[in-house]
Formats: C-alpha cells, structure tokens, sequence
C-alpha cells in the first residue's frame, strides 16, 4: 500500500509517545506510522497492545544514538515527517547520572537530525514536505518566583477555572520569547537539544518545529512521576514522599490534550516556530497530593482524606526550581488548540486508570524499579 506519509516517531512507547502513537495511527490510516523505542526502563509496548496489529502501525527497536541505523531506517520506510519525542525526562535520575541525559537527549538528537539531513538532502525533491517536529519542555525556561498576585485566592478546589488556577500563584509566565535557564542537567541537555534542533534550520533549511510543554499527566505514566506514584503508593498505603515543603508549583495537562496539540501542530504549526504548550492549570505539590489521596480514597471505598497522613515530607530535590507556568495563548489563538478537560475530570479518569489497571503496574514496578525507588527515597 502507498501511503500519503510516512511518520517516525521516537520514544512512541513511552507516556506521551504511546498517546501519540495510538492518535495517528487510528486518526490517519492513509499514513504509515513508524514507532522507534529503545525500550528502556519506562519504554513499554504493553503501552499499545490495543494497535499494535493495524496495517499502518509498524514497531522498530532502536536507538536514536545510533546514526547508521537511524539513517538506514529513514531510507527504508521513506520517512518524510519525524515526531521527536525519544528522551530521557526523569529530573531525579538526570542528577545521578548526567551523562547518560546528555548522550541520549543531546547526542541522540543531533544523531537524529543528521540523518535526517543526509536521506531527505538526497532526495530530488529535498526538504519539500518533510517536517522535524522536536518535542521539549518548559524546564528549559528555568524558574518563576512564586508569589500570590492581590486579591486572588489559590484555588484548593478541582472545579476552580482556568483562569484562577493561571493568575494563583505569579503574574509571570514562560512565554515561546523567554530566555532559556536551565537549572538540573535534564533541563540543560533538552536546552541543548532544543537548540540543535533549530541550528539545523538555520544552516540548513531544514523545516523544523519546537514545542515546550508543562506537565502531563494520565495513563500509561511510568510510577517514577508523582501522580503514579502517589497512586500506587496509596493504594498500597505506603509513605508518600514530598520534597521540602510541598510549596513547589507546576502546571498540570492532560496527556491527551498534549497529544492533541501535537497533531494540530505538526499539521498546521509554521516551520522555524515555537509553541508553548499548557494546561492553564497551576498547582502546588501539597494541594495536588491532597486531591490525589481524596480521589483515591473515595475511589476504593475508604473515608475521603484518611490516608493524608502517609504524607512523609523529605530533603528537597538539589536545585528544585519553585514555579513553572507556561502560556500557551500562542497556540490558542493561532491555532485555534486548548485543553479539552478540567482538572477534576482529568485527575478522575487517571486515578480510575491506575486503580483499574494494578497488572501493568505491578509488572513495571518490579525488579529494577523497586531497587531504585528504594535508593532513592529510604534516607532521605
């Protein structure tokens, strides 16, 4: 079958990339969507079972570091449009072990875009309908001061507006102009690749996009993230860890929503830009767990708010930026994008998830997993 595109996506078994993945793959079945994982730790094909069998879906195991394969595979399939989203995303690991960050966010992304420049500068039609879209995060802007604007009140509540919970906590915000600070070697090997990304366009003219996204949450999230592994944790009623105070505040989006957006600007984003991408939907840590709980506690039948007192507050996280809050009115009014769910029922349906799905997380939370959490949390 000849396809109408033909689209790479790295790191489509992962979180966001198993999201990505499952939407192109049913929304568009005139093109061949070719997922590429290395299957790490928090790389899970049982992510994709439900497509794993559609004529267009197509699987290769493989790392972005490895330039001839990278350059074999683009030729193989015809790549003509590559979703870039492979990625070492954990803040906590990145501070144990920078290097790897750097080799597989930095190194593996050039890897990626020279190969990239190599088949698609071969063909006679060169970069003519060919597309690099490389997806980022809003912890290269660096930190905002946390501070409470007068006369508004932090919303505590699921059901508060969008514009409540994005005027809560600061009248400042990461824009697509603000200068990048990165503050953790995560950060600064996705600045670092962010960069390369539009170097290459530069230099070039390969078409390229840039998107900076908030927080995600919903299914299929590895437990080494916060609501995950809250949930987990309560249902289990182990300690649930908070770094310092709890005072830290993120913006929250629904995973979903992020794979939206994805799709709406990979199709009609302008090459060469970039497009914050947010939730409107700013919490603390401390009030954000406390939903949690609630949730979970009502959800398995137990007295809402019983298990607030596995709350165990620990030593904070080395240079632990206070306030991300990003905004995406860019996307909205251009493209017309914005998030589809309030908080209350995004928390909801990814609470249900987990507590529905306890085998995918008892099989991702054995071995390596459990010697980790442990080594990172028992002293602290």
């Amino acid at each position: 079958m000849k396809y109408q595109r033909n689209i790479l996506i790295t790191g489509g078994a992962g979180f966001i990339g198993s999201h990505v993945v499952r939407l192109f793959v049913t929304k568009y079945p005139e093109y061949r969507i070719v997922n590429l994982d290395k299957l790490t730790y928090a790389g899970n094909l049982a992510n994709l079972r439900d497509i794993e069998q559609r004529p267009n879906y197509t699987f290769v195991k493989g790392d972005i570091c490895d330039y001839e394969a990278m350059q074999a595979l683009m030729a193989q399939y015809e790549i003509d449009g590559i979703i870039h989203l492979a990625a070492e995303s954990h803040v906590d690991r990145s501070i144990r072990d920078p290097f790897t960050f750097a080799r597989t966010n930095v190194l593996g992304t050039l890897a990626l875009l020279q190969a990239a420049k190599v088949c698609w500068e071969s063909r006679p039609e060169g970069y003519a309908g060919k597309l690099f879209y490389h997806i980022s995060t809003d912890e290269v802007y660096g930190a905002l001061e946390l501070t409470h604007p007068e006369g508004v009140e932090p919303p505590f509540t699921t059901t508060a507006s969008s514009s409540e919970h994005h005027l809560a906590y600061g009248t400042e915000f990461f824009y697509e102009t603000t200068k990048y600070n990165p503050h953790s070697p995560y950060s600064a090997s996705k600045a670092s690749s962010d960069h390369f990304v539009r170097a290459y366009h530069d230099t070039y003219g390969m078409p390229t996009l840039v998107t900076n996204c908030s927080n995600n949450y919903g299914p299929y999230q590895f437990p080494e993230k916060l609501i995950p592994l809250f949930i987990n944790n309560i249902r289990q009623r182990k300690p649930l860890p908070v770094y310092g105070k709890g005072e830290n505040v993120r913006d929250w989006l629904y995973v979903e929503d992020h794979a939206r957006a994805i799709d709406l600007i990979f199709h009609r984003g302008k090459v060469a830009e970039t497009y914050n991408i947010g939730g409107f939907n700013e919490w603390k840590n401390i009030d954000l767990i406390k939903v949690v709980i609630r949730t979970v506690d009502r959800l398995l039948g137990r007295t809402e708010g019983e298990d607030l007192d596995l709350i165990t507050y620990v030593t904070d996280r080395p240079g632990h930026d206070m306030r991300y809050a990003i905004d995406s009115s860019k996307l909205q009014h251009e493209l017309g994008w914005e998030p589809s769910l309030q908080f209350e029922e995004g928390i909801e349906k990814t609470v249900r998830w987990y507590l529905d799905n306890q085998a995918w997380m008892d099989h991702i939370t054995s071995g390596e997993y459990e010697k980790y959490y442990e080594e990172m949390y028992r002293n602290r």
